[in-house]
């Protein structure tokens, strides 16, 4: 089985920081592994249960969440 996407490990989960209608939501630093833009940390949401270390598949590597903001 072939997957597609980058693979990328989480290195920061911003706990104080979720988002989502029942604060679901997590928003993560990742470092990514694998292609063009290897090395480079961007930030996107996650859905679920996550830690630092965890290894994700990201579809693409231009999308970028942006921060968001405690009221």
């Amino acid at each position: 089985m072939s997957f597609s996407g980058y693979l990328a490990e989480i290195v920061d989960v911003e706990r104080r920081r979720k988002t989502g209608i029942y604060g679901e939501i997590y928003s993560v630093s990742c470092k990514i592994l694998e292609g063009r833009d290897k090395d480079r940390i961007i930030r996107r949401n996650m859905l679920g249960p996550v830690k630092i270390g965890d290894k994700v598949r990201l579809p693409d590597t231009n999308r970028e969440a942006r921060e968001i903001r405690v009221k």
